[in-house]
């Protein structure tokens, strides 16, 4: 199958989520590098999965401030085509990894006012693209640098300007996304691409092939 709108399907860590994803038609799958996470793999982990991943699905791996010890040692085990980064990286620290490990990089910009959509452009020219994703309140009790299954107002991506620049990298749209909500989403932001986690979850971490299969179904119908 082939899915115009391009997905994502993150946070896999099982080999039934990996094979409904490449069945459905994502584009890329995503491996979660971060411990807190309840989608957590290991570099082992992650490599098992990175190479049974058909070919022509791109390989990312989401990573949270992540130093390049690590970097290095998940990249050994895991044969990654990206890099998402997730928390606090300054533009100088993504080119510095994208220049330093020869891997596309994406960068993670929270929204969930207009104002926040400006931070974006400091990373034009650093990365390959960016990802919008809500950003959690601060009143939300263990919140995590992502898959909180929040969306954000996606009207700020609506006519944005910052978006509209000749400088401007492809953007991949996240946070809340589900089977009944992504075809109003992709119609009020205009994406091209986007990003699901919790989404298609029946459980925190455990990935429904089903929910997988109805989101790449409804990408489809796009």
């Amino acid at each position: 199958m082939t899915v115009a709108l391009e997905v994502k399907i993150c946070g896999i860590n099982s080999r039934a989520a990996l094979d409904q994803a490449a069945k459905g038609g994502a584009r890329y799958v995503g491996f979660v590098f971060y411990a807190r996470s309840p989608r957590h793999v290991t570099p082992a982990q992650a490599g098992a999965f990175a190479r049974a991943t058909p070919k022509g699905i791109v390989r990312v791996g989401l990573m949270v401030d992540a130093d390049d010890e690590f970097i290095a040692s998940a990249l050994a085990e895991a044969p990654l085509e990206m890099l998402q980064l997730h928390g606090a990286e300054t533009p100088a620290r993504a080119a510095a990894i994208k220049a330093r490990f020869g891997v596309s990089v994406m960068k993670a910009i929270k929204l969930a006012e207009h104002g926040d959509l400006d931070h974006a452009r400091a990373y034009f020219g650093h990365v390959d693209r960016l990802l919008f994703d809500a950003k959690a309140p601060a009143t939300m009790t263990g919140a995590l640098p992502g898959g909180n299954a929040l969306a954000f107002d996606w009207t700020i991506l609506r006519h944005a300007r910052v978006l509209a620049d000749p400088g401007a990298p492809a953007w991949m749209l996240s946070g809340g996304l589900t089977p009944e909500n992504l075809a109003e989403a992709a119609r009020v932001t205009g994406a091209c691409a986007v990003d699901v986690s919790s989404g298609v979850e029946d459980a925190p971490g455990h990935k429904s092939p089903a929910r997988i299969a109805a989101f790449l179904a409804a990408a489809a119908a796009l």
